[in-house]
């Protein structure tokens, strides 16, 4: 008869397959949505809900989440908490590890951005911020940041979850990315907290396993 532990571990690949499984049809069904969602947005959007979301785009950038990040980290310190230094070093760290993953793909790919008239969409390694449509740097580096925080305290991170979507809006309704470009960019957020969780939980602080 198999215990609790080994139960629990049978179940965890078939969790991760899922997901995988969910965030590539997530994926594919954006690539499609593309021109409709970039449409509909065009129709729908007003002068001033562009201003409010060029604003939340301009907090929402990573300056802001390492801000954030540094001053939490700091009140945790004068606090004599471990526990919130290490959420906040690694809300951090994956911040950094979306960022410079994102930063690497842009480069890459040069996918152009819904503002730039071209036919070609994507374009091959390009230096122009006008070709750095894929992935949304703002998304990724948002929802590393508070995707780390979910994975260490569920309750405080669920609701603090809508940020990153509504960065995620945001850039869309400005105009400087498309829908496949904020989908991806939230997974790969996701993946960078998980490996940051991990790796600093298996090399620094094993206990808290």
């Amino acid at each position: 008869m198999k215990t609790e532990t080994e139960i629990t571990s049978c179940r965890f690949p078939r969790i991760w397959i899922v997901l995988a499984a969910v965030a590539l049809i997530a994926l594919v069904a954006a690539f499609f949505l593309d021109q409709a969602a970039a449409a509909w947005i065009g129709a729908h959007s007003s002068p001033e809900l562009k201003r409010v979301m060029q604003t939340v785009s301009r907090v929402g950038d990573w300056p802001a989440h390492i801000v954030v990040g540094l001053i939490g980290m700091a009140i945790a310190f004068v606090a004599k908490s471990k526990m919130w230094m290490r959420i906040f070093l690694t809300m951090l760290v994956a911040v950094a590890l979306a960022g410079v993953t994102g930063r690497v793909v842009k480069l890459a790919t040069g996918r152009a951005r819904p503002s730039v008239k071209t036919e070609a969409r994507w374009n091959g390694p390009r230096f122009s911020s006008k070709y750095h449509a894929f992935p949304s740097g703002h998304v990724a580096t948002s929802s590393a940041f508070f995707a780390a925080l979910f994975l260490a305290r569920k309750k405080i991170g669920v609701p603090l979850l809508l940020i990153p979507v509504l960065i995620a809006l945001s850039r869309m309704i400005v105009g400087a990315h498309y829908l496949s470009d904020v989908t991806f960019a939230a997974i790969l957020g996701v993946i960078c907290a998980l490996l940051a969780t991990h790796f600093l939980r298996k090399r620094f602080w094993p206990d808290t396993a």
